[in-house]
């Protein structure tokens, strides 16, 4: 394995180490879901809300390990390798971020769900743009359209685009720091449109090279 690889390892096995030292102290049903005005409305048993996140962090290392093996453009992947390790990693911290949330609320340690959510968001949504930057084609990593898959020039171009845009998002999502109330919109609604003018983007791309 590589360095990136371990280190992720071992905060993925701390997190279950995590999660059995506080076992006796947490509540028998535990939060599982804030709605947009930051208040708990679902829950999960306890052993659930404890070990279902590193389970799911457990199963998306195995991927994470896997695709730069199993892409058929893996040469492709080791060519910005560096920056892949980079992304799994704050993927990672992410999901840390939110089972440490998660654990801390089910003690009494209650803090901001919106302003901790968009922090993390932001940050996760801008560190995506600086990924795109670099990616390079194949099957698993980036904007993968029945376009930019075909074509490198496609993919390099949308790529571009993509990095900035999800880098803007990423900006937006931290301004629900300044305004709590629309913090929800402030993520989804720039992700929802940066998403669908990239797929539109990259359709378009690909027709104008076709007819050159």
């Amino acid at each position: 394995m590589t360095r990136s690889e371990t280190a992720i390892a071992v905060l993925v096995l701390l997190s279950f180490l995590a999660g059995a030292a506080l076992y006796p102290r947490l509540p028998e049903h535990m939060p599982s879901h804030w709605n947009a005005q930051g208040q708990v409305d679902d829950y999960l048993p306890r052993f659930w809300g404890v070990f279902l996140l590193p389970l799911m962090l457990t199963a998306l290392w195995l991927l994470f390990v896997a695709i730069p093996r199993i892409d058929p453009l893996r040469e492709n992947i080791a060519a910005f390798r560096r920056h892949y390790d980079r992304l799994v990693l704050v993927i990672t911290l992410f999901m840390l971020a939110v089972y440490a949330h998660t654990l801390l609320w089910s003690l009494g340690i209650q803090l901001g769900t919106n302003y901790l959510m968009c922090a993390l968001t932001g940050l996760l949504l801008f560190f995506v743009g600086v990924t795109l930057q670099h990616a390079k084609r194949n099957w698993f990593v980036g904007i993968r359209t029945p376009w930019t898959l075909s074509s490198d020039a496609v993919w390099q171009k949308t790529h571009r685009l993509g990095a900035r845009l999800f880098k803007l998002t990423g900006v937006l999502a931290l301004l629900g720091l300044l305004l709590p109330a629309f913090a929800i919109y402030l993520v989804l609604v720039p992700v929802v449109t940066a998403s669908i003018v990239i797929v539109v983007y990259s359709y378009f791309c690909y027709q104008t090279m076709e007819m050159e």
